[in-house]
């Protein structure tokens, strides 16, 4: 038969009052000593709170000696009491003796010692002035060049290491595989770069014809559009629209990849991811880019005649012949030498954004964000450094 204990007042049963915390305190000698017995548990030390703190008030003493090995149980409730009013006396610079603690007491009395005696943090630190703040975006910036920086090379190098320069479909490197990516990557922007490239064209046709016919130099308007279009704006113009739909397009992809482990289960069954992933989108792009620089080239000739015959009455076949005049090899190959590197750039910068991606569908957007501007920012910083070099060799 089930015998429920009656409550005093405070509430306590007659079997948790034989187990209340209690403390007998003793001195002889100038020591001090004090022997805990009971359940110091967070639901009984309230009821020995007082009595400790009495305790804690004594001075006179050299030593404090405890003994606990009559305590039944405790937690970090009692284990504070115990080690505020050892606290106390170390501040009386009193000797603290202590015995009989269980392992699970010192482990408490340990870590609750440690986390009092931790210094306290300030108050909410005050933000850095916008000096401070700028300078400090500005050092986080250099520091993710450089990881970018290492983490490309680290692609390039496992792309060629990958690839193991071998053929076949039980290999690295597949044929069926770079000539998918060309299609996808080639084939598939050919619209959209015709489309652009003849709007440019024509665009910077009517703007030039415009602006020369104030001095009569109208016919001059085919040497501004040859030169600007093959040297700067075919290459550049393309390399970014690569960049907004294939780059976007490979982060996307490889990064959808990592983010269902995909690429771990390539690297279990024993193929690089590097090799296998980026190997035939960079050759893709490689091939593909300046193919494309060819196309927006002529789209955007073609868009520069239409225009220069609407607004400045040069039919066809004068702005071809002197288009033979305002241009050479060198005009032609100053554009199409920077594809390339351009699309070196593109697939490595998108592939290592796509590598970064975590396991949220945030971090893939983010990524693919920052795929796109990084190559549009890196590409136009090449076409600077290009025609920089291209002016000093007087090329």
């Amino acid at each position: 038969m089930l015998t429920i204990g009656k409550r005093d007042a405070s509430g306590t049963t007659a079997s948790e009052a034989d187990h209340q915390p209690r403390v007998a305190v003793g001195e002889e000698g100038g020591v001090l000593g004090c022997a805990f017995s009971g359940i110091w548990t967070t639901r009984t030390v309230a009821l020995i709170d007082a009595d400790m703190r009495k305790i804690e008030k004594r001075n006179g003493f050299k030593t404090l000696a405890l003994d606990l090995s009559k305590i039944e149980k405790i937690d970090t409730a009692g284990a504070w009491l115990i080690d505020r009013l050892v606290s106390a006396f170390e501040k009386k610079n009193v000797e603290v003796r202590m015995q009989g603690q269980s392992e699970i007491a010192a482990i408490l009395l340990d870590a609750v010692g440690e986390a009092v005696r931790r210094e306290p943090e300030s108050g909410p630190a005050r933000p850095p002035n916008i000096v401070i703040r700028a300078l400090e975006a500005v050092g986080r910036r250099v520091y993710e060049m450089r990881d970018d920086f290492f983490a490309s090379m680290n692609i390039l190098g496992a792309t060629i290491r990958g690839a193991q320069m071998k053929l076949g479909r039980g290999h690295a490197v597949n044929p069926a595989a770079i000539f998918n990516q060309i299609d996808r990557m080639g084939v598939g922007a050919i619209p959209v770069v015709v489309l652009m490239s003849a709007i440019v064209g024509a665009i910077v046709a009517q703007q030039g014809a415009y602006q020369l016919s104030y001095f009569g130099a109208d016919i001059f308007v085919v040497d501004l559009v040859g030169v600007l279009i093959l040297r700067e704006l075919g290459v550049l113009m393309t390399a970014i629209m690569i960049a907004g739909r294939s780059g976007s397009a490979i982060t996307a992809e490889i990064g959808s990849m990592k983010m269902r482990e995909e690429v771990d289960a390539l690297k279990v069954i024993g193929l690089n991811p590097i090799g296998v992933l980026v190997f035939p989108r960079l050759v893709a792009l490689v091939i593909a880019l300046p193919c494309l620089t060819i196309i927006a080239n002529f789209a955007a000739l073609g868009g520069g005649i239409v225009a220069a015959w609407l607004y400045s009455d040069i039919p066809p076949a004068a702005f071809i012949d002197r288009l033979r005049v305002a241009i050479d090899l060198s005009t032609i190959f100053a554009g199409l030498i920077k594809a390339p590197f351009m699309a070196m750039i593109i697939g490595t910068i998108a592939s290592v954004e796509g590598m970064k991606v975590g396991g949220s569908a945030e971090s893939l957007g983010q990524h693919v964000t920052a795929s796109v501007v990084k190559s549009i920012f890196v590409v136009i910083i090449l076409d600077g450094l290009f025609a920089m070099f291209y002016a000093a060799i007087e090329f």
